[in-house]
């Protein structure tokens, strides 16, 4: 059982998400660290995918670096944002991989919830169906709950991006424990066909069991952990170790 697990984390993918580096950015002014080569040298380093989360303050991630950051990735772009019509209208010129939609207001400072799928189906389905015409995957973030994996899935969504906080909170006091939830939502999502990403707070503390305690998963974005990692293990040596934890 647990080899299986293990070929099957060879094919999951780490998105770096890019944030923090933005926010250091705009701390100073200018362009130092500039975003755009943080991308390529995370690519050059093994990253599977960039991640990016615009909000409408523009306090990381800026608009024009979401154009840019467009002319340059190679592999996977992945944006997440609350689906406003400006949001919308952005994510259709860019065309990225993936969109991510989550259900932050525009003033919260990080994520902090999934969708309520059952109360939000109505809304989310048009959404879901105008990102699809466009050619882009969708995403939704949802927190580790059963009894709303069907509703995600009448969605129309290719997948769900399930929110971990709560395990990388219970993780250290009882990881088994925290991790049960998640589990449970994965063989349901799995068994309607959705793929299942995963992010918030994962490191290299809890990500090695969390990805051999469910074999479904496809993505993890990984932003704040895996940046301040690199300010002691430098930007390379950071990504080859969490690819490592993820069987790679």
């Amino acid at each position: 059982m647990f080899a299986l697990k293990f070929k099957h984390h060879e094919m999951t993918k780490l998105s770096v998400n890019i944030n923090k580096v933005a926010t250091l950015r705009n701390a100073r002014g200018g362009n130092v660290p500039d975003v755009v080569q943080v991308a390529r040298d995370l690519e050059a380093f093994g990253a599977d995918g960039i991640t990016v989360h615009p909000r409408p303050d523009e306090r990381h991630i800026r608009r024009s670096d979401v154009y840019a950051l467009r002319e340059i990735i190679t592999t996977e772009f992945n944006i997440e944002g609350y689906p406003s019509e400006d949001f919308l209208q952005m994510v259709e010129e860019v065309r990225p991989h993936q969109v991510t939609l989550v259900p932050d207001p525009p003033h919260v400072l990080t994520s902090n919830a999934g969708w309520d799928c059952v109360a939000q189906l109505a809304f989310l389905q048009p959404i879901i169906a105008r990102l699809k015409k466009g050619g882009m995957r969708t995403s939704i973030f949802l927190n580790p709950e059963v009894q709303q994996v069907e509703a995600a899935c009448a969605t129309g969504t290719d997948r769900i991006e399930l929110y971990t906080e709560a395990y990388a909170t219970g993780y250290s006091m009882h990881r088994t424990e925290a991790v049960r939830a998640y589990q449970e939502t994965a063989v349901a999502a799995h068994a309607l066909g959705l793929g299942i990403n995963a992010g918030h707070d994962l490191s290299l503390e809890n990500l090695a069991f969390f990805c051999a305690s469910i074999p479904q998963w496809a993505e993890v974005s990984i932003g704040h952990a895996l940046i301040a990692d690199a300010l002691y293990y430098g930007l390379e040596n950071t990504v080859q170790m969490y690819q490592k934890e993820l069987g790679k």
